[in-house]
């Protein structure tokens, strides 16, 4: 990622104006209070943001416009208290502790087999999905960096209704208070979706529950799920034989069903080759029938099923299915004997003996209308393989990923991974050294020291997704966070065993975590999403004189305005994964719903508004203003140079270090009233001799002042949210 740390460059600041001037009026009135009903937009693409690493966030003149037909999906997990089976076991204090213990099974360190085991802590701790406070703050993180739908894992046959119905209500709720949240939609089980997708159905969209927060694609809700396997099925699955289908021939079986049926198919050898494709054809009554569907099939997987799907139920009755039009190696498993009443091998329209393997999809009332309410794509669950057919999706792959196109040859999407339990070329355990964890990049781990905080596999992936540009990224994930302990997994055994996730290193998850990287992939997902999507123009702050009297028309006509969340001042509440653990927090105070800037050549106006009528400035920590006025993110307190009000009101403090150490330089003017605040600071008081070019700055109320960059996250209120800030460019500066 490019490092734009440093000073604001003046050359920026005038593209940045002049495409603002272009952009602006198609969004000037958005900036304004909306009517009841419309969310409230806080503009979060264009906030300024530095990791801990110095990386600093693309704006609209890195990323380029808007783009309204990019969407962007993270794979989200609602297991967190469903499967607990004591601690938590975290993986990374166990080996902290031990660091023999992967030889060790039966080492009291471990939780029971197949326990889930944390890989480390979350900033949020060891949480449940019913925590509140985490369901809203999710919401409000993942809206800022642009996801459009979190899409819940349900491929292991539980759909964790209780979890998923307190999500959608906890989100509805930050809906009503007019924020944004993503949307919703499922991954279901890979082979067998049926028990899941009824489920579903059954719960939540048949009654037609939280209806505004269902993800829509092609004009219906989006469900990943293999559309024919919904209802019923039947197999001929019996087989000693494999045909091989030669160049110029065709192999096929001829069947008869007493059923309806939707889909139809047979399992086709490739010998272990790659690349292989072929043709399936559905014929009625017979070779030489009319024909009612085909579909190519390419780059199958030996031993696949390939199922030819049919636009609507087929009726009971005598069909023939064929293969044709080879490329590479491929052929039909059969058995030498009859398996199926009424049913006949062919070879080139000819008799042969046996049978082909054959399966059948019957479908069902239910199942129909099911079908007809979703718009279905079909997960592929292989990270090698790529697409066997249009309209099917990745979740997760090896680099470099596959391009999945719809049934329109368009590029539909991909996904884009932050690690993979891949193995040289197999699915592996992330506790196997060779797995492909967050340092791998370019066929192997690099291992310089403190890689694991750069997200290298991560970038690698995300630049591959861009350079291809597909209509829909899949980002796994957001916060998986546990696996089973195993002692064999796909072949391989060893004395313990994590799959999917099992330390810092390999591991896949985006939320913030407790110590290690931080937020640093946070705000790696925000960059990329933002050169993916674009981002929206920052409208300069034209001067004006500001009266600090506690009268507040004259900010009337002061624009931008910039805009915070909601409703989010922390409030917690819920009992942890180890039950004898209560996460408490009632630092949330005044709500900041905006803020504002003006200026002349003297001073710097500041003024900032909360929901309800503010707290009593004795009552500490009170509605602090941090200052970065040099352009400079890498210095001061995480940027910021100054600080109003940190110990006492209208009390300006300079940063004077190392860590949260700040020295008093003066009392500045202000003025408070109700739901407002006001106050003014001379240039010199800054240390600058007139305005800068822009201000960065941040409001905060009642964190702890631990001096770390989570108390922004975890603590009060800030505006605007976490590590981000807003930038006033100041014309004429």
């Amino acid at each position: 990622m490019p490092n734009m740390a440093g000073r604001i460059d003046l050359n920026l600041w005038l593209k940045s104006t002049a495409i603002a001037a272009i952009l602006w009026p198609l969004t000037q009135g958005q900036a304004q209070p909306q009517p009841a009903g419309v969310p409230w937009d806080n503009y979060s693409d264009t906030w300024v943001a530095t990791d801990a690493l110095g990386r600093s966030l693309p704006s609209l003149q890195e990323a380029g416009p808007p783009r309204a037909d990019r969407t962007v999906g993270i794979f989200y997990f609602l297991w967190h208290g469903a499967h607990i089976q004591g601690g938590p076991y975290d993986v990374t204090r166990i080996l902290a502790k031990d660091p023999e213990a992967m030889r060790k099974p039966e080492s009291p360190l471990w939780g029971p087999l197949h326990a889930p085991h944390h890989w480390g802590e979350s900033i949020f701790g060891y949480y449940l999905t019913r925590d509140a406070s985490v369901l809203r703050k999710h919401a409000q993180m993942l809206s800022d960096a642009g996801v459009d739908v979190v899409i819940f894992d349900v491929t292991n046959q539980v759909t964790y209704r209780e979890d998923y119905m307190e999500l959608l209500r906890v989100w509805s709720e930050c809906r009503a208070q007019g924020n944004q949240t993503p949307d919703v939609a499922f991954l279901t089980p890979f082979w067998d979706p049926a028990k899941v997708a009824r489920e579903l159905w059954r719960d939540l969209y048949g009654p037609g529950l939280y209806r505004d927060l269902w993800f829509m694609w092609e004009g219906r809700p989006l469900l990943l799920a293999d559309a024919e396997l919904l209802g019923a099925h039947a197999d001929f699955a019996r087989q000693d034989v494999p045909a091989e289908l030669k160049p110029g021939k065709t192999l096929g079986q001829v069947f008869t069903t007493d059923k309806g049926f939707i889909k139809v198919g047979g399992r086709f050898p490739t010998w272990n080759t790659s690349g292989s494709g072929v043709t399936l054809a559905l014929y009625r009554g017979g070779p030489g029938g009319e024909q009612i569907a085909s579909e190519r099939f390419e780059n199958v997987a030996d031993n696949a099923w390939l199922m030819l799907r049919l636009n609507r139920v087929a009726a009971a009755g005598t069909y023939y299915l064929e293969a044709s039009a080879p490329k590479g190696k491929v052929g039909w498993w059969s058995h030498s004997q009859d398996q199926q009443p009424n049913g006949q091998a062919m070879a080139m329209s000819e008799k042969a003996n046996g049978d082909r393997t054959l399966r059948l999809a019957f479908g069902d009332a239910e199942s129909e209308r099911i079908r007809e309410f979703f718009t279905f794509r079909k997960p592929q669950p292989d990270y090698f393989q790529g697409p066997i057919r249009s309209n099917m999706w990745s979740w997760l792959e090896v680099f470099p990923q596959h391009v999945f196109r719809n049934e329109r040859g368009q590029k539909e999407q991909m996904s884009v991974g932050v690690a993979q339990n891949a193995v040289g070329n197999r699915l592996g355990s992330m506790s196997e050294s060779e797995a492909k964890g967050r340092s791998w990049r370019q066929g192997s781990r690099d291992q310089r020291p403190g890689a694991v905080l750069r997200g290298l596999n991560f970038q690698e992936q995300w630049e591959h997704a861009l350079q291809q540009d597909p209509q829909f990224i899949f980002v796994t994930g957001w916060n998986e966070w546990i696996a089973g302990r195993f002692n064999e997994f796909n072949g391989v055994k060893l004395p313990v065993m994590f799959v999917d996730q099992f330390d810092q290193e390999h591991s896949r998850d985006i939320e913030p975590m407790t110590g290690g990287h931080g937020d640093n992939y946070y705000y790696q997902l925000v960059a990329n999403i933002r050169r993916y999507k674009g981002a929206r123009p920052m409208r300069a702050v034209e001067p004006a004189r500001i009266r600090i009297d506690g009268r507040f028309e004259d900010w009337r006509g002061v624009e931008p305005e910039f805009r915070d969340t909601m409703g989010d001042p922390v409030k917690r509440e819920h009992r942890g994964w180890d039950p004898k653990v209560m996460y408490r927090n009632e630092s949330g105070r005044n709500d900041i719903v905006s803020a504002k800037m003006s200026w002349d050549k003297r001073r710097l106006f500041c003024q900032v508004r909360t929901r309800e009528e503010m707290s009593s400035p004795g009552s500490g920590r009170w509605m602090m203003l941090f200052l970065d006025v040099d352009g400079c993110a890498t210095n001061g307190w995480l940027g910021y140079d100054y600080v109003a009000n940190l110990d006492k009101v209208g009390m300006l403090q300079r940063h004077t270090g190392p860590g949260f150490r700040w020295t008093p330089v003066r009392t500045v003017p202000e003025m408070h009233k109700g739901n407002d605040l006001e106050m003014s600071i001379p240039w010199k008081t800054l240390g600058l001799d007139g305005p800068p070019v822009a201000v960065d700055f941040k409001w905060a109320d009642h964190p702890r002042l631990t001096g770390d960059w989570s108390d922004f996250t975890l603590n009060g209120d800030a505006a605007p949210n976490d590590r981000f800030n807003y930038r006033a460019w100041l014309s004429g500066g």
